[in-house]
């Protein structure tokens, strides 16, 4: 079973953050240029809550606030959820189906390491069933693997 360490070692190790203090705007700015969904909210080394495009969308935007005005510790997620490198992709998918999020900060000892979000898990099974399928096909048409 594939854990979260193989998802680790194929991403950018970057940890891409903002503080608490710090406004949604810097978190929008983060997002675009990072391509990211949601960004980890540290503090003096510490991991104090994640906020995610949604949270901006609803908590802000759609409440017609200036991203400039409002800041992340009003309307982050405190104290997210965390997984390990040793967890099971299966155990990551039923946190976030039972919990309804979509990303999981992973720490060893309390140190962020990095981010594991449901498209990594997607992709991963995705190649999992293509290796799946060219092994069927080539058993069928017998093809011998060296």
């Amino acid at each position: 079973m594939p854990n979260v360490k193989k998802i680790l070692e194929q991403k950018d190790s970057t940890i891409i953050s903002v503080r608490s203090t710090d406004n949604i705007e810097k978190v929008l700015i983060l997002m675009r240029d990072h391509r990211v969904r949601a960004i980890l909210v540290v503090d003096d080394q510490n991991l104090v809550g994640i906020v995610s495009q949604g949270d901006c969308a609803i908590k802000v935007l759609l409440k017609h606030s200036n991203p400039k005005d409002v800041l992340v510790s009003e309307i982050m997620t405190a104290n997210p959820l965390t997984v390990t490198p040793d967890n099971t992709l299966d155990e990551c998918m039923a946190i976030m189906i039972h919990k309804h999020i979509r990303h999981l900060p992973v720490l060893i000892d309390r140190k962020i390491t990095g981010v594991i979000s449901i498209g990594d898990i997607v992709k991963d099974i995705i190649e999992s069933q293509g290796s799946q399928i060219k092994f069927l096909e080539n058993y069928i048409k017998g093809v011998r693997m060296a």
